[in-house]
């Protein structure tokens, strides 16, 4: 099917953002997709803050988004938006590191006050990508997500069944994407 990169931003070693979005890379492998995760905060800081685009790992990094036929891209919200670590690698991508790709973009966050932050800061930066699709993204809040003393996570009903819905549906646009190419190819 497609390659999925799957991007968290959050600065924490032990952040639920990134263990969402490993527990979305799951259900995407599941249905047949090559899932590559990303943690911003693994990059070098001196890199992103310095904007070392020649950098070894930043161009990496740019190399697994041109590889990528999906981008989920994932972040907690702090003060109304997503956060810094995230806005210093996409300051870094090419202008239209997105062009041609599906992108779902996902938020998590203490309030229902930060909703809309994916709407109103993530999207307008992805959609000047050049993105061929961004599918409906989620916001969920960090009470609806639980991590047990083993590491295993739970997010609650609600929350799980439209998160599983979200990212069906970023499948199945991956997935008429890659007939689409198929095709034309």
């Amino acid at each position: 099917m497609a390659t999925i990169l799957s991007v968290s931003g959050s600065p924490s070693a032990s952040s639920r953002t990134a263990r969402l979005l490993r527990h979305l890379d799951d259900r995407l492998t599941s249905q047949g997709h090559d899932v590559i995760p990303l943690d911003v905060r693994t990059l070098p800081a001196e890199a992103l803050l310095h904007a070392d685009f020649g950098h070894p790992a930043i161009a990496r990094a740019t190399a697994l988004f041109e590889q990528a036929d999906g981008v989920v891209i994932g972040s907690p919200v702090y003060k109304a938006a997503y956060s810094g670590l995230l806005k210093s690698l996409l300051d870094l991508l090419p202008q239209y590191a997105l062009t041609g790709k599906t992108v779902l973009p996902l938020a998590t966050g203490g309030s229902t006050a930060h909703v809309l932050a994916i709407d109103y800061a993530l999207r307008p930066v992805l959609a000047s990508m050049g993105p061929a699709h961004i599918t409906p993204g989620w916001f969920i809040l960090d009470k609806d997500i639980a991590v047990g003393d083993d590491g295993t996570l739970t997010v609650a009903p609600g929350s799980a069944e439209a998160l599983a819905q979200v990212t069906d549906q970023f499948s199945a646009a991956l997935g008429g994407r890659t007939t689409v190419l198929a095709a034309a190819g």
